[in-house]
């Protein structure tokens, strides 16, 4: 493909390039993969209000998410697994976001460790939380986390258990790859994905392996992590996180209004509703339309974020007109790195801020302080 013009060349790129078990790990949700479709459709349903005759010659995408002044209002999701999508991809993200001016958000369970982004990096990135049974382990992430001077914590709330994803459970997906003959036969066909792994030592959960005593193998790894994500989380916990913590909070995973209220009574300082990118609870409804009702509710006293179906700089200024103070994306960073590496995530980020910037233009705004839902036709 000689011309990557929006996020799905990307993503068509990154299927010819990253193996089956990895590419589908991104490009699928749970059960039917109902509301993981409805995430990105249901902004297609939202018409925006074109403006004529508007002095538009100068434009600023600029703005704050949790207080950290950002290019445009979208941060990079945390995502799992990132690294083996290519190879050191935590880092290359990571880099690319800082050059952009984002936030990057590094997962409890990448491949590249807090220490490997940290020693890559030159400004603060966010770190996200996953609560565990093993409160110790918890306590020594967030501590590892406040010594790589995170500035962020985005604690994930929606994963107590795990959504059932069948596509995973059909490929058997593991880090590192399970070695059938399936398996090696597709991951020959990707040699540009093959030759990275072979030029990088990262090819485990970089936050867990070493971390936690009795692991010393793939298997005593693999079992200690399904057995970790905690049922039992309550409000209580993320009082204890937020003390332990101690700097800007962020709880993700939120979908319905009482619980937006609940996040605003722990003292967190924003709010992501997300529905984990429709891979947790299938049925559940898109992100952006659950988010009007949260925003109305609970705008005015706690910073409110989104994630779930961002494709194009149009679906950031939707969900900005809809009462997002920011997004974040996960797939299309994802997309842009399975097919390019740290090119591809920038090309991305590229992508969205042009579309961004057209769009808003064309709806005759120049400050991205000053969409509201007037940018919408009812």
């Amino acid at each position: 493909m000689s011309v990557i013009t929006n996020i799905e060349d990307l993503r068509v790129l990154a299927k010819k390039r990253v193996p089956r078990m990895f590419y589908d790990y991104v490009d699928s949700g749970s059960w039917t993969e109902g509301t993981y479709r409805a995430n990105a459709a249901d902004f297609g349903r939202l018409q925006l209000r074109q403006r004529v005759a508007v002095n538009i010659e100068q434009r600023s995408t600029r703005t704050t998410m949790a207080g950290i002044e950002v290019a445009m209002p979208v941060a990079i999701a945390p995502t799992g697994m990132t690294g083996m999508q290519h190879a050191d991809g935590e880092i290359l993200a990571a880099r690319a976001a800082e050059k952009f001016g984002i936030p990057f958000t590094l997962s409890t369970m990448s491949i590249c460790s807090i220490e490997d982004i940290a020693a890559a990096t030159s400004r603060p990135f966010w770190f996200q939380l996953y609560v565990m049974r093993d409160r110790d382990f918890m306590a020594r992430l967030i501590d590892r986390a406040k010594a790589a001077n995170c500035s962020a914590l985005v604690l994930t709330l929606d994963l107590q258990i795990i959504g059932q994803r069948h596509k995973d459970l059909r490929n058997g997906l593991s880090v590192p790859p399970k070695l059938s003959l399936a398996n090696l036969a597709n991951m020959a066909s990707k040699p540009r994905w093959c030759l990275g792994m072979l030029g990088t030592k990262r090819r485990n959960f970089g936050n867990v392996f070493g971390h936690v005593k009795g692991i010393e193998t793939m298997r005593s790894l693999s079992e200690w992590t399904n057995r970790q994500f905690d049922p039992t989380l309550s409000w209580a916990d993320i009082d204890w996180i937020r003390k332990r913590w101690g700097g800007r909070l962020i709880l993700k995973g939120i979908q319905d209004v009482e619980d937006a209220r609940l996040a605003v009574d722990s003292g967190a300082d924003a709010l992501i509703v997300s529905n984990h990118g429709g891979r947790q609870l299938d049925g559940a409804p898109s992100s952006i339309s659950a988010l009007p009702a949260i925003a109305e509710a609970v705008g005015h006293r706690i910073e409110v974020h989104m994630d779930g179906g961002i494709r194009s700089g149009q679906d950031v200024l939707k969900a900005r007109a809809l009462g997002a103070r920011g997004v974040y994306i996960g797939r299309s960073m994802l997309y842009g790195l399975g097919a390019m590496g740290e090119a591809g995530v920038t090309r991305a980020l590229q992508i969205l801020h042009r579309e961004l910037d057209l769009t808003m233009a064309f709806c005759g705004h120049t400050d991205i302080e000053k969409v509201d839902g007037r940018v919408l036709l009812a």
